[in-house]
């Protein structure tokens, strides 16, 4: 007993530190959404919060494009993760420097990347437009088409964090025993056929973790998308975060929070559910 709690002395800085930083501010933020509230002061509104958070014009497109870009996000995310993580897991030639290359961009700050790609898909002035035009294609306003706001901040969050993914996925790959494999090349199964009924199948672990994490991040994003576009061209890349942090921007403290408890509840909704599907398809080793 008295072991027991001397190991939990090593935990009490990391508790403090989670409940004083996270915990708090999340628990309290759920009866500050029933106030309007400044930093010096604070009074009880009711549900009024809740209701002009839904009477917000922008708030329908917000909510698609939200889901959109998580499960695109997701989506993508967890097949070229996979792709990856499968070659390097091979070990092919410079493995170390390839995988070096693909988890780089996962350690540069989003603000960064996000002006960055601003500049490259830059209409007149971007690399990617410059490339495209050197073959004779004419390059579209990546950020500036609504049509194309939203897929492009996409496949920039892709790019900077499929290299999260395909580590996940090395890790889940190197856990499954070597003698599954011995003895499939035994029978006779080719590379194809051993990626397909090994690996796949028992990779789901790792799978169901880039799933969920990414579907998460994508529902909670808002630094990329408010860096390059900032919820432009007029409300077509809009997300459920950007339209909160407008409304903290323009001084509805109270408003803001009630969307965020509503942000958290959505997520939950959404997520939770799909923690349990995805639980019941792993197969055990």
């Amino acid at each position: 007993m008295r072991t027991r709690i001397y190991s939990y002395w090593f935990i009490l800085p990391g508790m403090v530190i989670y409940g004083l930083f996270f915990l708090f501010p999340v628990l309290i933020s759920f009866p500050f959404s029933f106030t309007r509230w400044t930093l010096t002061d604070w009074y009880f509104t009711g549900l009024d919060n809740f209701r002009m958070f839904f009477s917000e014009p922008s708030l329908r497109i917000g909510f698609i494009n939200t889901f959109i870009y998580a499960v695109l996000t997701s989506g993508l995310k967890t097949v070229l993760g996979f792709i990856f993580a499968a070659y390097l897991v091979a070990r092919p030639l410079g493995s170390g420097f390839l995988q070096s290359i693909t988890f780089f961009p996962s350690i540069i700050s989003t603000v960064a990347v996000g002006v960055t790609f601003s500049g490259l898909m830059h209409p007149a002035f971007g690399l990617i437009n410059k490339a495209l035009a050197f073959i004779g294609i004419p390059g579209p306003d990546w950020l500036g088409d609504p049509h194309l706001a939203l897929l492009s901040v996409s496949l920039v969050d892709v790019w900077r964090g499929v290299g999260i993914a395909t580590v996940i996925y090395i890790a889940g790959i190197r856990s499954i025993p070597r003698s599954y494999y011995e003895a499939a090349m035994i029978d006779g199964a080719t590379s194809g056929q051993r990626l397909l009924s090994i690996t796949l199948p028992l990779s789901r672990p790792a799978m169901n973790t880039v799933i969920l994490l990414s579907f998460i991040g994508g529902l909670r994003t808002f630094d990329l998308i408010w860096v390059m576009t900032r919820g432009g061209p007029g409300f077509s890349s809009d997300l459920i975060a950007s339209i909160i942090y407008k409304q903290y921007q323009s001084g509805f403290y109270g408003l803001s929070t009630a969307g965020n408890v509503i942000l958290f509840i959505f997520i939950a909704l959404l997520a939770v559910p799909l923690n349990r599907v995805l639980s019941k398809s792993e197969v055990s080793l």
